[in-house]
């Protein structure tokens, strides 16, 4: 067993705190990692905080992690020892099913789903009345060591920063998917709905994917700020520029990560185009179905992204010299950059600089 350190929360009510727990050493097709770089999704602060109603404590966060690798199994020929690499939201899935076979792991159709870089499995033991896994918790980057198959372990190009890399494993491939799912490209008019995390790593993206950008947002602040990085922007209070938009868009991507009306947006759809959601993962105001049946529209969801979409945007990001806008920090920091996140007041991403971690470790 393998002595870690990493960051958790004990209580929905608590603030991360030092933990110590204990790591299985990397097995045959396993690598251990020493951890570098954890990015801070929203979707820790929902997980900390339960309001998924599915946390697992205690909970040590943490899905968008760049490290070092340490060690490999005798078995392992993707990775080898001093390789930079990248872990996103996931360490595993049945890789039998149906969903699985065809490459979305992210999609997998066994009892439990697949298996969350940290809170165990997607659907856990209570809900599917079995644990395919044998682990009803795991612990994620928020830690000094990390330890996962070698299949999902990505490669980090040269051509990207490490901690530039981090976000791009989740908030990269959640919105990158989608949109070569729903064939975004060159000449496209986009609209990105939220100007965050995801939504401002969407729109830099679609822009490389030579499509035409607008951000929609509630904050007139951000309006300059999307200026600044090369976008139009639009407030979503804005009527009259709301109703010259009209049918004007070829693909729609709401990034909110809570409730959000839709109405407005659809409405800018042009004929067959689709407005895909990956922000809000909870019930959503209802539709008016007239508005999609008058000019075919649909409205989809996507869930992150599968392990080779992730590759191909850690690749598609450093071709084009892209990435998200972040701004370190260190762990001791984390309750307070929680704090921000949720007011919105973070500029765009933060990034934990897990080096801060080690010094605590040393002077523990």
């Amino acid at each position: 067993m393998i002595k870690v350190t990493g960051y958790a929360a004990k209580h929905s009510f608590s603030r991360l705190k030092p933990y110590e727990f204990e790591r299985e050493e990397a097995g045959a097709h396993e690598v251990e990692i020493d951890v570098l770089y954890c990015g801070v999704c929203h979707s820790d602060i929902h997980q900390v905080k339960n309001e998924w109603s599915n946390t697992v404590y205690p909970c040590v966060p943490g899905h968008e992690i760049v490290g070092r690798v340490t060690k490999v199994g005798p078995s392992v020929k993707r990775h080898a020892v001093g390789d930079m690499v990248g872990v996103g939201c996931m360490i595993d899935s049945c890789g039998q099913c149906e969903a699985c076979q065809c490459g979305d792991q992210n999609y997998c159709g066994s009892p439990n789903s697949w298996l969350a870089t940290y809170n165990g499995p997607m659907l856990p033991t209570s809900k599917a009345g079995e644990n395919i896994y044998g682990r009803d918790n795991t612990f994620g980057g928020y830690s000094n060591i990390l330890v996962v198959k070698e299949e999902f372990v990505l490669k980090i190009p040269a051509g990207l920063r490490p901690e530039v890399a981090a976000p791009i494993l989740c908030a990269g491939v959640t919105t990158y998917s989608p949109m070569k799912r729903w064939g975004v490209k060159a000449g496209d008019k986009v609209g990105v709905i939220g100007m965050g995390g995801l939504g401002h790593m969407a729109a830099k993206i679609a822009k490389a994917m030579g499509a035409e950008v607008t951000l929609f947002t509630t904050t007139e602040d951000k309006i300059e700020e999307a200026q600044k990085l090369g976008f139009k922007a639009v407030l979503e209070k804005d009527k009259k520029t709301f109703e010259e938009l009209a049918t004007s868009f070829d693909f729609i991507l709401s990034t909110v990560p809570e409730k959000h009306d839709l109405n407005p947006f659809v409405k800018l759809l042009k004929r067959d185009s689709v407005l895909c959601v990956v922000g809000a993962l909870e019930p959503l105001a209802p539709v008016d179905n007239m508005q999609l049946v008058l000019k075919r529209r649909s409205i989809a969801g996507s869930l992150i992204g599968n392990l080779a979409d992730t590759q191909e945007v850690l690749d598609f990001c450093a071709d084009h010299g892209i990435g998200p806008e972040i701004e370190m920090i260190r762990i001791q920091d984390v309750n307070d950059a929680y704090k921000k996140v949720e007011k919105g007041d973070a500029r765009f991403r933060y990034v934990i600089d897990m080096g801060s971690l080690k010094e605590e470790i040393a002077d523990a």
